[in-house]
């Protein structure tokens, strides 16, 4: 038998670090607390370095043939003046790919198609993850979970690796980093949605920023679209009716917003926190266990990079163990894992925060105006350059991954 690893998350991260685990020779098993695996979360635009990193997996082709590229569209205020125009083309041409929206659901789909059979187990809750005495080896402990088509009934497994993607309330991260502050709220909330039917939008992708609000959408190979709005507000704000607040708030911004609301259900409305990892963590490894995606680096949406990260994150870390033989080869790949990744995904998260601030949370009457001031007077090429400082990236080639 191969090296085993057990992946605790069935999210973006989880599934395609699994997907790249596998392609470089070990076997896998993935875990979710969750019965029924909805994949929630509306849609996803994916960067160049997103795209690399799905193509090293080898499902990078059904990627683009499922979303949409973005070439068109911007950033405006809500009167609908453009601050800034998108150059997708500029960037296809930097970068081999634009920037893809796609429903996150269908991404979710396309990754766990890449596993083998039997991969995959929902309805484990796994409750703790230790390295055992001697360094070699990992302790996986989990519990039943309730609903319909629970898999678990409590136990414990045993494996050469377990590789922490249970998001920003990671429990195994909290166990492993007790002292460790973990997720803040960032100072905003998101709603969001995938619109009922198709729409006839002029623009791929769009966000407009008002004064501490921010909408956005993303055009999908469909004719439907992905919404959404961040607001300043405190965590634990929310709505009985969400849609009619939203369409009572953006009742004056420019079209398509209004429109893109009235093809909304009201059920359809996601409404989550925006919260973050401000503190980095001191490592992302822990003996046997390996953190990875929200769990290790949670960072604000403002430059669209927290999906991008995990893959980066999963194709790195699948590169680094190809070929580990032995409990050495593996402490040694995980050190060039954390050793990668950590200083890249610190400095990303960052530049989130910071494009939040000036962006979508930025309120004082003042400041906001000379913002917009600023960002129409800004080169034509500077917004180009921006998204190329953190999609350039090229994935490490591997016999796994090579030909990809």
């Amino acid at each position: 038998m191969g090296l085993h690893a057990v992946v605790v998350g069935a999210g973006i991260g989880g599934l395609a670090a699994a997907v790249g685990l596998q392609r470089t020779g070990w076997e896998v098993t993935v875990v979710d607390r969750a019965s029924v695996l909805a994949d929630e979360g509306a849609g996803i635009s994916l960067a160049a370095n997103g795209i690399r990193a799905l193509d090293a997996l080898g499902v990078g082709a059904a990627v683009r043939a499922a979303g949409r590229g973005q070439y068109t569209g911007g950033t405006r205020t809500p009167r609908g003046s453009w601050l800034a125009r998108m150059d997708g083309a500029a960037l296809e041409r930097a970068l081999g790919s634009p920037i893809v929206g796609i429903p996150r659901a269908e991404l979710h789909r396309l990754l766990r198609a890449a596993l083998r059979p039997g991969t995959l187990r929902t309805g484990v809750t796994v409750t703790r993850a230790t390295t055992l005495p001697g360094g070699a080896r990992a302790r996986v402990e989990y519990e039943a979970a309730d609903g319909p088509g629970a898999a678990a009934e409590g136990g414990c497994a045993e494996a050469d690796l377990v590789v922490a993607a249970d998001g920003i309330g990671s429990r195994l991260r909290t166990a492993l980093f007790p002292a460790h502050p973990g997720p803040v709220h960032s100072g905003s909330t998101v709603l969001r949605a995938v619109t009922d039917r198709p729409l006839d939008l002029r623009t791929d992708f769009e966000i407009t920023w008002g004064r501490g609000a921010e909408f956005g959408h993303i055009a999908f190979a469909d004719g439907r679209a992905e919404w959404h709005a961040v607001l300043n507000a405190p965590a634990g704000v929310r709505h009985a009716d969400p849609l009619a607040v939203l369409r009572r708030r953006f009742a004056h911004w420019h079209a398509p917003i209004p429109e893109l609301l009235a093809a909304t259900r009201p059920e359809a409305v996601l409404h989550h926190d925006v919260g973050e990892l401000a503190t980095p963590l001191p490592s992302f490894v822990s003996g046997r266990v390996v953190l990875l995606g929200d769990a290790a680096h949670a960072m604000t949406p403002n430059l669209g990079q927290g999906a991008c990260q995990a893959l980066e994150d999963a194709v790195v870390l699948a590169a680094e163990l190809e070929g580990a033989a032995d409990g050495g080869g593996i402490d040694t790949a995980l050190a060039r894992y954390d050793g990668v990744r950590r200083p890249r995904t610190t400095a990303v998260a960052a530049a989130a925060r910071q494009a939040g601030r000036m962006g979508q949370q930025l309120s004082h009457p003042l400041a906001v105006p000379l913002r917009d001031a600023l960002m129409r007077l800004a080169p034509s090429g500077l917004a180009v350059r921006a998204i190329l400082r953190h999609a350039a990236w090229t994935p490490p080639l591997t016999r796994g991954f090579a030909g990809e």
